[in-house]
């Protein structure tokens, strides 16, 4: 792969089609930033791909944002938690005081079945965010319910999975937020 070299020390977005749909240059437009999110993807396959795609890179951050898919497919919320955590052993290999923000597995409309486990998931991943240095967890969660504890529908697409441009202006906050505290 050939490297842009512009992207050297950039903020590295990454995982599955959240952060693929995610227009993080018009979100960021102050910051360096590079989407590397592809659809369907799971934790485990970011972990292997770091090495080739992201690693390279040498971000200043990683913004991270995968989890339902894998619940979706199957996988316990003990697994997302241990897949997160060879995901930051890989990265940590190499960059070992990167900061990652892990943006929690958010509630759909779609996936609105998977709440439990994605809540659990969540618990999980923050309890191991909580142990670490440099991992940050980011509860999207109350910005994507309503008051009525259901997903707020004007923040998705069409497909009740999918965020939508408003629905992207709360990540944008989050994110914004951390480092507005750098």
């Amino acid at each position: 792969m050939k490297q842009n070299p512009s992207a050297k020390d950039c903020v590295a977005f990454v995982g599955s089609s959240t952060i693929r749909m995610w227009d993080v240059k018009k979100s960021f437009p102050d910051m360096n930033v590079v989407n590397l999110g592809f659809g369907g993807s799971e934790i485990r396959d970011s972990t292997h791909f770091a090495p080739r795609i992201l690693l390279p890179l040498d971000p200043k951050a990683i913004v991270f944002y995968a989890g339902d898919n894998d619940l979706a497919s199957g996988r316990k919320p003990a697994q997302v938690r241990d897949d997160f955590r060879e995901f930051v052993g890989v990265v940590r290999a190499k960059l070992p005081t990167t900061p990652i923000l892990f943006l929690c597995v958010k509630p759909s409309i779609q996936r609105w079945s998977q709440f439990e486990k994605q809540k659990e998931a969540n618990a999980l991943v923050k309890a191991l965010c909580s142990e670490g240095s440099h991992l940050v967890y980011v509860d999207l969660i109350p910005g994507i319910l309503g008051t009525d504890g259901k997903p707020k529908a004007e923040l998705f697409a069409k497909d009740g999975l999918h965020l939508n441009p408003k629905g992207y202006e709360v990540l944008n906050a989050e994110v914004k937020a951390f480092f507005s505290r750098r």
